[in-house]
């Protein structure tokens, strides 16, 4: 947790040691228990807060709208209306961007008589269709980002890194322009993992693991394909984060962000709930990795 910038891929040492203490086990604890401390330390942080209070200008979306969201924008983050992104963010919608259609009430009212002959205005909530937009289809003034900072600087041993990740990857890997603002993702559909090409080393790296821990865990046969969306993308972050500090990466700017994002309005205990599932899979992966 105290290199940055260029850092050396080295799993730490000693991996393993004779007798029956397993030392990669244990190296892997500590780190998701400094996991832990980070993501609750974030929780109350000025930065979290000033997230939390950007959020707040957002209208809270009925399950049924964040499906109609999911169903035409997957990749969507921050949505809003036309005139809000320009009034309340100083945004603009790119020209040419197709918006997401959801469901907005409203309420009806009109002037009924009874069987007395008496006049009575009734009032009913009615639903119409509004088209917002996803941040990714904006141009303008930078807002929070959730405390999730892309990550820079370069790794040594780069290309070797790399190679060793794709051979440890169940699926094949490529790296494309992906349009949405992802950093990446993983298809079951497809069966691959794509990764958004041009980022940092450091990005690319974190990015990758991430992807990694999805499908060994979330594809169609994994242990954890039953896994609600959030603590899917806690368990792949946890995952990428606990390796990339067995490599010696400090990834903690973004990740923890990123899980406490995940994990808002959850308790703490459905992180710990995970532990073990991403204990395992990051002691898999890095295993692999010196193997």
């Amino acid at each position: 947790m105290t290199m940055k910038g260029q850092a050396d891929y080295t799993i730490q040492k000693p991996l393993h040691k004779e007798g029956s203490i397993d030392m990669a086990s244990k190296d892997v604890k500590a780190i998701t228990e400094q996991l832990e401390k980070g993501v609750k330390e974030i929780f109350t942080s000025d930065k979290y807060i000033e997230y939390l209070t950007f959020m707040s200008k957002f209208t809270n979306y009925s399950f049924n709208n964040i499906v109609l969201i999911l169903m035409q924008k997957p990749d969507a983050s921050l949505v809003a209306g036309y005139k809000a992104w320009q009034n309340k963010f100083k945004r603009q919608v790119r020209k040419g961007e197709h918006g997401i259609t959801i469901l907005a009430p409203c309420q009806l009212k009109k002037e009924v008589e009874d069987k007395d002959g008496n006049i009575k205005e009734v009032s009913w909530t009615s639903f119409r269709a509004v088209t917002v937009f996803d941040i990714s289809q904006t141009d303008g003034e930078a807002i929070p980002t959730g405390c999730v900072q892309m990550l820079t600087g370069e790794v040594e041993n780069y290309r070797d890194l790399i190679e060793k990740l794709e051979a440890v990857a169940p699926v094949p890997v490529a790296y494309e322009n992906i349009k949405g603002g992802a950093n990446g993702y993983y298809s079951r559909k497809e069966n691959r993992i794509v990764i958004q090409e041009g980022m940092s080393q450091q990005q690319t790296i974190k990015t990758l693991v991430h992807e990694i821990s999805h499908a060994i865990l979330h594809n169609k046969e994994g242990e954890e394909k039953e896994a609600d969306r959030n603590t899917r993308e806690v368990q792949a972050e946890s995952i990428a984060y606990t390796v990339c500090s067995m490599l010696g990466l400090d990834t903690s700017d973004y990740s923890f962000g990123y899980v406490a994002g995940w994990s808002t309005g959850k308790d703490i205990k459905e992180l710990n709930a995970s532990m073990e599932v991403i204990r395992r899979t990051a002691k898999e992966i890095s295993d692999k990795l010196v193997a």
